[in-house]
C-alpha cells in the first residue's frame, strides 16, 4: 500500500493526464474512475484495489482490480458480466467484493444504479417515436414553383384559344379561315361543339316524345 500513497503523491502533486480543474474542484477522466472526482479514495491509479461499473454494448460488467494483478498490465482487470436482473447483480457484487472496503461497495452500487437507469431510458427512447427532421432544397423548391406557374400560362392560354374557336365555330366561320392555331386545341373545341349539338339532339328528341304521348 506503499506504492500506492507514492503514486498519489505524483499525481497529485506533479501531473496526471487524466485531472480536469475547475473552480469548483478537480474532475478525473479516467474511464475506470468509480465516482468521477479526483481524490485518493476514488482515483484508479493510486489504489491496487479497486473496483468499477462499465457498460458495453448494452451489458454492465463489474470490472475488479486485485493488487497480485497490479505487476500484469495485461490481467490487471477482471471483468464480470452482471446480470440483468437487479437483485441478482447486487447478490454478484456482494459476493465478488464481500471483504472490500464499504466506501468502494456503495460507490459501485451506486454507479450500477446509474449506468441501469440509462439503459432504460436509452430503450425507452429507441422504441418510442421520434420526428425525423429532413433538409429543404430551396433549389428544387423554386424550379417547381416557376414550373408550376409556366404550366398555369399555358393552360390559361388554350382555355383562351378554345374559347375563341367556339366562338368561330358558333358564328359559322369556315375553318379553313383560322390560321396559326394549335391543332390538339382546334379538334379539342370541335369535340365539344359535338358534344353540344349531341345533348341538344337527345333534348329535341325527348320533348317530341312527350309530346307524341299527349
Amino acid at each position: 500500500m506503499n506504492n500506492d500513497d507514492v503514486i498519489w503523491q505524483i499525481i497529485n502533486r506533479a501531473f496526471c493526464s487524466f485531472v480536469v480543474k475547475t473552480k469548483t474542484g478537480k474532475f478525473c477522466r479516467n474511464d475506470n474512475n468509480v465516482t468521477g472526482l479526483c481524490n485518493r479514495h476514488s482515483c484508479p491509479l493510486a489504489n491496487s484495489q479497486y473496483a468499477t461499473v462499465k457498460e458495453k454494448d448494452g451489458i454492465i460488467y463489474l470490472f475488479l482490480k486485485e493488487p497480485e494483478r497490479v505487476p500484469y498490465p495485461g490481467k490487471q482487470w477482471e471483468r464480470v458480466k452482471l446480470s440483468r436482473n437487479k437483485k441478482q447483480a447486487l447478490e454478484q457484487i456482494n459476493r465478488h467484493m464481500i471483504y472490500w472496503d464499504k466506501w468502494i461497495i456503495s460507490r459501485v452500487k451506486q454507479r450500477f444504479f446509474r449506468i441501469r437507469d440509462n439503459l432504460k431510458n436509452m430503450r425507452r427512447l429507441a422504441l418510442s417515436r421520434q420526428k425525423k427532421l429532413e433538409p429543404v432544397n430551396r433549389k428544387l423548391e423554386r424550379r417547381e414553383a416557376r414550373r408550376e406557374k409556366k404550366a398555369l400560362r399555358v393552360a390559361r392560354v388554350e382555355r383562351t384559344v378554345e374559347q375563341k374557336l367556339l366562338e368561330r365555330l358558333r358564328a359559322s366561320t369556315s375553318s379553313k379561315e383560322i390560321y396559326n392555331i394549335d391543332q390538339s386545341a382546334f379538334e379539342k373545341a370541335l369535340e365539344t361543339e359535338e358534344i353540344t349539338d349531341d345533348e341538344f339532339e337527345v333534348e329535341s328528341e325527348e320533348e317530341e316524345m312527350m309530346e307524341d304521348d299527349e
